[in-house]
């Protein structure tokens, strides 16, 4: 895991934002179409919009959601709408949305559907993550009900976690579709964050499930 640390956060996003874009130029020398998976949340807007701007064959990018809250994409928690708003404008908007909802279909019926469509998109080109200070990345959340199963060798490419703390089921890339990920990202801020990555180190994945993703890739912390 290669760790780098920035001055600050302006910095930082504008460092992660460039070195995100060169892993898909880099990606789309090789493949005729790249797949982008990103992360809800607050963290990623600023990235996204720093992405915007850059010049690459946005129209060969296929853009997804690392894990989705099983709600209509209108809907005010779905981090759909921050895709949309924040990173699929400016030279971005060329772009493609791969979206997981179905609309009359639950979280369980759709996952396997789903997964059988993603699969063509694997392995991600290019993959940016977020992380909790609970150590979860994705939906991938510790002693969640699906977990278990979304984290074990030959999961579903998307698996459904239900977090006891949270009002939605969500669905997730499981652990496996998110280690193969040809470039991999991870953004965290602040001291509490870089304490629980250097502590999720120490644990197995099942405590830590950043750690079954992230042995390899970069971190990218600013304070």
């Amino acid at each position: 895991m290669k760790f780098n640390t920035y001055a600050d956060r302006d910095m930082a996003i504008m460092n992660i934002a460039h070195a995100i874009t060169s892993d898909l130029r880099k990606a789309l020398l090789q493949h005729e179409t790249v797949s982008f998976a990103v992360p809800g949340g607050t963290t990623p807007g600023p990235v996204f919009d720093a992405m915007t701007a850059v010049e690459i064959d946005w129209s060969r990018v296929r853009v997804m959601l690392t894990d989705e809250r099983w709600v209509p994409e209108g809907h005010a928690r779905s981090n759909a709408g921050l895709v949309r708003s924040r990173l699929l404008t400016g030279r971005a908007a060329a772009a493609s949305f791969v979206s997981f909802y179905r609309e009359g279909m639950t979280a369980e019926a759709a996952a396997p559907v789903v997964s059988k469509e993603l699969a063509g998109f694997l392995p991600i080109s290019v993959l940016m993550l977020g992380m909790g200070a609970d150590m979860h990345t994705a939906s991938l959340f510790p002693g969640a009900k699906g977990v278990k199963a979304a984290m074990a060798r030959g999961a579903d490419i998307l698996c459904v976690v239900e977090p006891e703390d949270q009002p939605e089921v969500r669905v997730t890339f499981s652990a496996q579709a998110l280690d193969g990920a040809m470039d991999k990202h991870l953004v965290i801020f602040g001291d509490e964050k870089k304490a629980a990555i250097e502590r999720a180190r120490t644990l197995p994945p099942e405590d830590a499930p950043i750690i079954a993703v992230m042995n390899e890739g970069t971190v990218h912390w600013a304070a």
